[in-house]
C-alpha cells in the first residue's frame, strides 16, 4: 500500500510537470504563429489596431527586441485579473516600425493540479470498484472448493466408518492440501478404530481370567480345609484381584473418554445420580450422610458417566472421612459440593486430580478415581476444584470437592 502511494505521488508530479511544460510549449508556439499572422495582415491593413488584450498593434519609431514573458491583465468580462503569456516584438512593414503584442491566457498551476488530482481520484475509484467486483467474482470461484472442503472437515468425525472425501480443485496448492488432509484423516481413523478395538479386547481378555481366578479362590474358601495362614494369604490374593479388576475398569473408562466413545448425551439429574450412590454406600458401608441444600441440578451428559462421577467422588469421601462423621452433599443450581471431615490439608492439593496420585496409604485406593473425575469434567467442560477449611479452635477440618457445571 505504501509503495503504491509513493508511485502514485511521483506519477502525479511527473504528469503535472510534463503537462505544464507541454501547455507552455503549445502556448508559445501559438503566440509565434499569431504574431506572424498579424505581420502578414499589416501588409494589407497598415491601420490595424488589434483586439486588446489578446492582440495589440502600435506604431513605434525604434525597433525593440522580441520579449516572451508572463503578465497579469485585468479581464473585464471575468471581472478578475488573469495570467497571460505574451510575446512582444517590432517589425518593419512598408517603412514603418510596428510593435506587435500577442497574448494567450495561461491555465493556472492550481487548475492543472486540481484536474490531475481529480482525474487520478476518478481513475482510482473506477479501478477500485472494477477490481473489487472482479476479484470478488474470481475469489468466489477460486475459493469455492476450499470452503466446501472446510465444511466437510468440520463435519468429519473419526468415529465414522467412511473416509473423508474432498472436492477437487484446479489450484495445485489446494490439491496438495487435500491429499495431505485425506492421508492424515485416514491414518487418524485407522488409529482410532485400532485403539478402540484394543481397549475392548483388553477389557475382555483381562476381565475373564480375573473372574476365573476369583471364582477358584472362592471355591477354595468353600470346599477345601485351610489353616489361618492360608486363609489370610487367599484373602489377600482375592483383595488384590478385586483391586486389579477395579483398576482395569477404571483404565478402560479413561481410555473410552480419551477416544470420545461416550456420545449418548441426555439430560441427567445429578441429584438422583448422587443419591443413588449414597444409598448404595449406606447399605454396604453403613455411612452417614446429610444433604443441607438441594436445588434441582440437571446436566446434559452420558448417564453412565454421571454415575461414575458420583461414585468416584462419594467413594473418595468415604475412604478419607473420619470415623463417626457424616458426609455432606449439597446441590446448587450449577454445582454440587461433596464435603468430608479430615485432620489436615493435603500435602499437594494441586495434584489431587492427577492420575495415580495418592496421599493415602490404603491399599484399596487405585489413585485413579479423582483423575477420572477430572477427565469427565474436561470432556464436558465442567470445572472441578478442591479446598480445605479448618477453624483455629477445631482439631478437625473439612475437605471439599466442588464440580461446577457451567460451560
Amino acid at each position: 500500500m505504501t509503495t503504491s502511494s509513493i508511485i502514485m505521488i511521483f506519477s502525479g508530479i511527473a504528469l503535472y510537470l510534463s503537462l505544464k511544460a507541454l501547455l507552455e510549449s503549445e502556448i508559445e508556439e501559438e503566440l509565434y504563429s499569431n504574431k506572424d499572422r498579424v505581420e502578414r495582415l499589416l501588409l494589407s491593413k497598415p491601420d490595424l489596431k488589434g483586439i486588446p488584450p489578446i492582440m495589440v498593434v502600435e506604431k513605434v519609431k525604434d525597433p525593440q527586441p522580441t520579449v516572451l514573458n508572463d503578465t497579469l491583465i485585468y479581464d473585464p468580462l471575468q471581472d478578475e485579473i488573469e495570467l497571460f503569456r505574451q510575446l512582444a516584438g517590432t517589425k518593419e512593414i512598408n517603412g514603418q516600425e510596428y510593435k506587435i503584442t500577442v497574448r494567450a491566457m495561461v491555465i493556472e498551476s492550481e487548475n492543472i493540479l486540481f484536474a490531475i488530482v481529480f482525474t487520478f481520484l476518478a481513475i482510482i475509484l473506477v479501478a477500485f470498484v472494477f477490481l473489487f467486483y472482479l476479484n470478488k467474482s474470481r475469489n468466489a470461484t477460486l475459493w469455492k472448493p476450499f470452503f466446501l472442503n472446510l465444511a466437510k472437515i468440520k463435519a468429519f468425525s473419526i468415529k465414522s466408518e467412511t473416509p473423508l472425501t474432498l472436492t477437487e480443485s484446479d489450484i495445485i496448492e489446494f490439491g496438495d492440501l487435500n491429499r495431505e488432509i485425506i492421508s492424515l484423516t485416514t491414518k487418524v481413523q485407522a488409529d482410532y478404530h485400532n485403539l478402540k478395538q484394543f481397549t475392548e479386547d483388553v477389557s475382555h481378555e483381562m476381565q475373564t481370567p480375573l473372574a476365573i481366578m476369583q471364582a477358584k479362590i472362592e471355591t477354595l474358601f468353600n470346599g477345601v480345609k485351610i489353616d489361618d495362614s492360608q486363609y489370610e494369604q487367599l484373602d489377600s490374593l482375592q483383595n488384590d484381584i478385586r483391586r486389579l479388576k477395579n483398576l482395569n475398569k477404571r483404565l478402560i473408562i479413561l481410555a473410552k473418554i480419551d477416544n470420545n466413545q461416550f456420545t449418548d448425551s441426555q439430560f441427567v439429574s445429578i441429584n438422583e445420580s448422587f443419591q443413588e450412590v449414597l444409598l448404595n454406600f449406606k447399605e454396604l458401608a453403613s455411612i452417614d450422610y446429610k444433604i443441607e441444600h438441594s436445588e434441582e441440578l440437571t446436566v446434559k451428559m452420558d448417564r453412565s458417566l454421571a454415575q461414575v462421577l458420583a461414585n468416584n467422588l462419594i467413594s473418595n469421601a468415604v475412604k478419607h472421612n473420619l470415623e463417626n462423621q457424616p458426609i455432606k452433599v449439597d446441590f446448587y443450581k450449577n454445582s454440587v459440593q461433596i464435603v468430608n471431615s479430615g485432620n489436615s490439608e493435603l500435602a499437594n492439593p494441586e495434584q489431587v486430580f492427577d492420575r495415580f496420585y495418592k496421599e493415602s496409604t490404603k491399599r484399596d485406593s487405585s489413585g485413579l478415581g479423582l483423575s477420572i473425575v477430572k477427565k469427565i469434567c474436561d470432556y464436558y467442560g465442567f470445572t472441578p476444584s478442591y479446598s480445605f477449611s479448618k477453624s483455629p479452635e477445631s482439631t478437625t477440618g473439612f475437605h471439599k470437592f466442588e464440580i461446577r457445571f457451567t460451560h
